[in-house]
């Protein structure tokens, strides 16, 4: 799912949002599975920056469980992981590239790892990347684009990164984890897990009022009656 170049596989993410991103077909390199998911922070104030096809956004965990994986009791583990993380701010102020793609690298970059690493320590059969990159993955990365072929990548971007050096730097609070899925053609949101806050619990079974209880509030209304 990560959006890839045929230069650089799984840069960034071809998915994650509702408004559905394309996904990776065996052309780019990097073909998606139907029934992919990701874990994605997204980026809405860097998303002017971005020249690929899906919103600004740092991968944490590609691939993660299949979707047929991802039961009630997943998605209640994930949400209890992550409110466990507080909320943090990340500032992106330069760019750097892959061959192939240019990415905006966050600063700190620790907040993401330590939350790839506490989901990979739950599931360690998620192994970030499929294992291309080797079992740590890569480093924390906003992808800007990534579509240039080896013969046109460095000119291209070095006019891109003159475009796009006045805007910098950006900040951002994260606040919140979306998990996504694919189909094969496209990326959906599947659910939003917030940090630093527990979720709700259930309310608590209404019990009904004992019988004795329940013969005082009748006598009491009669009473009132009469």
């Amino acid at each position: 799912m990560c959006g890839t170049s045929r230069i650089w596989p799984a840069a960034g993410h071809r998915g994650g949002s509702v408004t559905g991103w394309r996904a990776v077909s065996s052309e780019d390199g990097w073909p998606d599975v139907p029934g992919d998911t990701a874990l994605t922070i997204r980026i809405p104030e860097a998303d002017a920056f971005v020249r690929a096809p899906f919103p600004a956004h740092i991968t944490v965990l590609y691939p993660f469980l299949p979707a047929a994986r991802i039961t009630p009791e997943v998605h209640a583990e994930l949400a209890a992981l992550f409110a466990d993380r507080a909320p943090f701010v990340l500032t992106f102020a330069e760019f750097r590239r892959y061959p192939g793609v240019l990415y905006l690298p966050p600063a700190p970059d620790h907040p993401v790892r330590a939350l790839t690493r506490a989901v990979r320590e739950r599931w360690p059969e998620a192994v970030p990347y499929r294992g291309v990159f080797g079992p740590e993955g890569l480093d924390p990365h906003l992808t800007l684009a990534n579509d240039e072929g080896p013969e046109t990548y460095e000119r291209a971007y070095d006019a891109l990164e003159r475009e796009l050096r006045p805007m910098l730097p950006v900040t951002a609070r994260v606040d919140s984890v979306r998990l996504i899925v694919t189909d094969g053609r496209a990326w959906e949101d599947s659910a939003v897990y917030d940090l630093g806050r527990s979720p709700a619990p259930p309310a608590p079974p209404t019990q009904p009022a004992p019988p004795a209880q329940v013969l005082r509030a009748a006598s009491t209304a009669l009473s009132r009656r009469t």
